[in-house]
C-alpha cells in the first residue's frame, strides 16, 4: 500500500473513530480501534486491554480468535508477562519474536503461537491506561517503526474515548449530587419549617385544651392548616422528584435509555427486555424505576458481574421488573449498604413485593411486583 493510500485511510480510521465515540459504547469504539489497527497495519491478531485494580482487565477486545477459540483459551488474561511489563513500564515495545523476550511467560495450551510483536501503551496524560498490541504481521519483515508511530495513533484514539467515558460518568455522578443537595434545600426550607410549626402549634393546643377550649380550638384550626400546607409543598416536591422522562416517554422507554447509558458507560453487558405494558400509574412508574436504578447501581458497581439483565413484563395483572446480575453475590443477611430496604420501602408504598435472590458465586437477581 502506498504512502498516500496508506495516509488517507488512517484519515478516514482516524475520523470515524472520533465520530463513534458520541455514539457507542466504550467497548464497541474499542473494538473499532482494534478491527481498524488490525487491517491497516496487516496483522492476524490484535488486542486491546484495560487494566482492573484487581490483577485482571476491566476491558479486553481483540481480533483475530474466534469464540471456540476463546472457550478452549479459557479466562481472560491477567496483568502478567509482557502485558503486566507494559502497563508497569508504560513504553512501547517492538519484537521479532515475542517468545524470545525475557518479559514472555507463557501462554494458556490453546492460545495461538505470537511471533512478532508490537505494543503500545493507551495514555492518559502520564498515567497508562491500557494497552494495544498486535502479533504476527502477515507480510514478511515484520512490524516497523511506521506501524508503530500509526499504532501510537490509535492508541491515542482509545484514550479518549476512554477519557470521555470517565469524564462522562463523573460529570453525571457530580449532576445527580447536585440534584440530590437541591431536593434536600427544598425539604428543608420548604416541609421542615411547616412541620416545625405544626408541632409547636399542636403543642401549644394540647396546653390549653382544659383552661381555654376557644383559644384551643383556633389552634387545632392553625394544626390543620399548616398540615395542609405542608402536604401540598411536599406533594410539590415529590412531582419534581418524577424524572420527566417518565412523562415525555413512559417507564418502558425511560428505563430502556438508561439501560442503554449504562452499557455505554460499563464494561459489562447490560441489556433490557420490555413486553407491552398496559397504562401505569404515575407512582407505580417512579417506584419501579427508582428501584431498577438502585439494582443496577449494585449490579455494575459491586457485583463484578460480567452480564446485567433488565427485564419489564406484564403477566396475571401484575408488573413484574427483574434485574439480574452474574457477578459476585453475597450472603443473605450481608446486604447492608447495597439499599436494599429503601428499595423494598419503594416497592411496598404502592403496592408491591421486592424479593432478592443472592449467594456467593451465584450473582444477584432483584424482582419486584405490583399488582395493577
Amino acid at each position: 500500500m502506498s504512502s498516500p493510500d496508506r495516509d488517507e485511510i488512517l484519515q478516514a480510521v482516524s475520523s470515524a473513530v472520533l465520530a463513534v465515540t458520541r455514539h457507542l459504547s466504550v467497548r464497541e469504539v474499542l473494538q473499532v480501534i482494534v478491527r481498524s489497527a488490525q487491517r491497516l497495519l496487516d496483522a492476524r491478531y490484535a488486542a486491546l486491554g484495560v487494566p482492573a485494580d484487581d490483577g485482571s482487565f476491566a476491558e479486553f477486545v481483540a481480533e483475530g480468535i474466534t469464540d471456540k477459540q476463546w472457550d478452549a483459551i479459557g479466562p481472560l488474561p491477567r496483568q502478567h508477562g509482557m502485558l503486566g511489563a507494559m502497563l508497569r513500564e508504560g513504553t512501547p515495545a517492538r519484537l521479532p519474536d515475542l517468545r524470545e523476550d525475557p518479559r514472555f511467560e507463557w501462554w494458556p495450551k490453546a492460545h495461538p503461537v505470537m511471533k512478532d510483536f508490537l505494543g503500545v501503551p493507551i495514555r492518559d496524560a502520564d498515567q497508562v491506561i491500557g494497552i494495544i498490541f498486535l502479533a504476527n504481521k502477515r507480510t514478511p519483515g515484520g512490524f516497523t517503526q511506521e506501524d508503530q508511530d500509526l499504532l501510537t495513533l490509535f492508541a491515542a484514539h482509545a484514550a479518549i474515548a476512554l477519557t470521555n467515558a470517565r469524564l462522562y460518568e463523573r460529570g453525571r455522578e457530580l449532576a445527580m449530587l447536585e440534584e440530590r443537595n437541591r431536593v434536600a434545600r427544598e425539604l428543608h426550607d420548604a416541609v421542615t419549617q411547616k412541620l416545625f410549626s405544626l408541632r409547636l402549634t399542636a403543642e401549644a393546643a394540647a396546653t390549653m385544651l382544659d383552661k381555654a377550649p376557644e383559644k384551643a380550638r383556633a389552634e387545632l384550626e392553625r394544626v390543620q392548616r399548616l398540615a395542609g400546607e405542608a402536604l401540598s409543598e411536599l406533594r410539590a416536591v415529590i412531582v419534581e422528584l418524577r424524572p420527566a422522562e417518565l412523562d415525555h416517554h413512559g417507564l418502558a422507554e425511560t428505563l430502556r435509555k438508561h439501560v442503554r447509558m449504562l452499557d455505554r458507560l460499563h464494561p459489562s453487558l447490560v441489556t433490557f427486555e420490555c413486553d407491552e405494558l398496559p397504562p401505569l400509574d404515575s407512582a407505580v412508574e417512579v417506584a419501579v424505576l427508582r428501584v431498577a436504578q438502585e439494582a443496577l447501581h449494585n449490579a455494575l458497581r459491586h457485583s463484578g458481574a460480567e452480564r446485567v439483565s433488565v427485564r419489564l413484563v406484564f403477566e396475571g395483572g401484575r408488573l413484574a421488573l427483574t434485574v439480574h446480575d452474574d457477578g459476585d453475590g453475597f450472603e443473605q443477611g450481608e446486604s447492608r449498604g447495597l439499599g436494599l430496604v429503601s428499595m423494598r420501602d419503594r416497592a411496598e408504598s404502592v403496592g408491591g413485593v421486592m424479593t432478592v435472590s443472592s449467594a456467593p458465586g451465584q450473582g444477584t437477581t432483584v424482582r419486584v411486583e405490583v399488582g395493577l
